[in-house]
């Protein structure tokens, strides 16, 4: 269905009479915007959850204004691990994690998670330095060919590990789904993303496949899975380790979650994405205990779960992980999620500057702005 849909899209705006709505491009170019926000989070914050601004920036999106927009982190993934001297095991072997628009620009704790699992288990990390994006929003909105220029740049900038037959692991599950499924279909005659389709591996089926085993932790988990996620490989890695972990795991069958991606953001269509919530996801997650771990690698799941006000925050595979090997074999605790680790940030005077300077052009702007103005008087 996914490319159907997309092919559809493709197809029908190419005719010059139709024109895509604003929040195909708000949300296609998604990892344009977060690059450009994560020069200077703090104001995109303030822009987007001031009462009167977040509403202007709302509608200029094609936003609906109930639904709570994302954070851009105080620092991204990528800029974390280049400051933090990159992989801690550099003699270990080589795993490229690949950092994806959500979980670099957003929810960095979540790789910051991921890096720590891989190289508790021995392996070296690697890390692209320069901006790569899966493209998986612009096939959603059938920006066929500007997802096609991405997954060539991905392929450029990981050719020499591809050739090397290291293994590229996706933190989040839509983004990895598309080097398992639309890579291909979009470059089916380029031998490296033939060699990325076959040795890409989500998350857990990472653990699975090299025989990794993972940390103890006493408790009950409620597993969630993506629908991409479902689709090209399924749960069973997840649910396996969450066991093997000491978990006893109720692995949460049902549709989607309602976000499905950018959908449940869009205009007109909040109330509809939490009726598809309550199906089965919002429901289980009200239900389950406070000592029970609710788990969702998706960054579309974990939105929908705190923005229906279930008073819960879903965690990562890889921060159960991280709260196994801090908390030891010792049973979950009330309300796992408040024990996992905050976003990181840059040094103080850093966010300083960097806001400063933001300031500073903003204000040298309206000054040109307002002599332009007097001077046409």
């Amino acid at each position: 269905m996914p490319t159907y849909k997309a092919e559809f899209l493709y197809h029908h705006f190419q005719s010059p009479s139709r024109t895509r709505p604003r929040h195909a491009y708000a949300s296609g170019f998604i990892d344009q915007d977060a690059r450009l926000a994560s020069r200077v989070p703090a104001l995109a914050n303030l822009a987007t959850h001031t009462p009167g601004l977040a509403r202007l920036a709302k509608l200029a999106a094609g936003i609906d204004r109930r639904r709570p927009l994302p954070r851009f982190a105080p620092m991204t993934l990528q800029e974390w691990f280049a400051r933090r001297g990159g992989t801690t095991n550099p003699t270990g072997r080589p795993v490229v994690l690949f950092p994806d628009t959500f979980d670099n620009y957003f929810h960095t704790q979540v790789g910051v998670a991921c890096v720590e699992a891989i190289e508790a288990a021995g392996w070296r990390v690697i890390m692209p330095e320069q901006h790569v994006c899966c493209g998986r929003p612009l096939y959603d909105y059938g920006f066929l060919d500007q997802a096609e220029q991405y997954l060539h740049r991905v392929i450029d900038t990981l050719r020499p590990h591809l050739r090397a037959g290291t293994p590229v692991v996706g933190m989040e599950p839509s983004c990895l789904a598309v080097f398992k499924d639309e890579l291909t279909k979009l470059l089916p005659h380029d031998d490296d993303a033939l060699r990325l389709s076959g040795n890409s591996y989500h998350f857990a089926e990472f653990f699975q496949t090299f025989g990794i085993e993972p940390p103890a932790l006493r408790g009950k988990a409620l597993l969630w899975g993506h629908c991409h996620q479902r689709a090209t490989g399924g749960m069973d890695a997840d649910q396996d380790l969450l066991e093997k972990m000491g978990l006893e795991v109720d692995n949460l069958k049902g549709g989607c979650c309602g976000l499905a991606g950018s959908w449940g953001f869009e205009s007109g269509k909040y109330d509809i994405s939490l009726d598809c919530g309550e199906q089965a996801l919002l429901p289980a997650v009200r239900d389950a205990g406070q000592d029970c771990v609710v788990v969702a690698d998706g960054f579309s799941c974990k939105t929908q779960t705190e923005d229906a006000g279930t008073g819960r925050r879903a965690l990562h595979l890889a921060e159960v992980m991280k709260l196994a090997r801090e908390e030891g074999r010792e049973a979950v605790s009330r309300r796992p999620e408040r024990a996992t680790a905050a976003r990181p940030k840059p040094l103080l005077g850093r966010r300083v500057l960097r806001t400063s300077a933001a300031v500073a052009v903003a204000v040298g702007t309206a000054v040109a702005a307002s002599a332009v103005r007097a001077a046409r008087r």
